[in-house]
């Protein structure tokens, strides 16, 4: 089997595992772009014989598989940028909800000192 099917294959197969989690509610739109992108792109790559070469030439890397090992590198990169910021997000809304708890709670046992329970 050739790289350029094997690396197809693969393509296809991460492709079609994104739809079935996207359909299934598991993975939300916005963490499956990147993915969808980075399969299409590879079945693009494998499908059209000397694309990855021309690619190269035109972005001036000198060997096609460096390219690869960018573009990989690249998108875990913005992929792990992604999951930091959503991390960060969630963190304040938890801190936010936690203070509202906090004051809810302070309100509540305030009327039960009060004997007005």
């Amino acid at each position: 089997m050739s790289a350029s099917v094997l690396g197809a294959i693969s393509a296809i197969l991460i492709f079609v595992f994104i739809i079935v989690l996207l359909r299934r509610g598991l993975l939300k739109e916005k963490y499956a772009v990147l993915w969808l992108l980075f399969a299409g792109v590879t079945v693009v790559m494998a499908l059209v014989p000397g694309a990855l070469e021309w690619v190269s030439d035109l972005l001036g890397v000198e060997i096609p598989s460096n390219l690869i090992f960018f573009a990989t590198i690249t998108l875990l990169i913005l992929v792990s940028i992604q999951m930091n910021y959503e991390l960060s997000r969630h963190e304040a809304r938890l801190r936010r909800l936690a203070e509202e708890v906090a004051l809810l709670r302070q309100r509540l046992e305030g009327r039960d000192g009060d004997g007005n329970s």
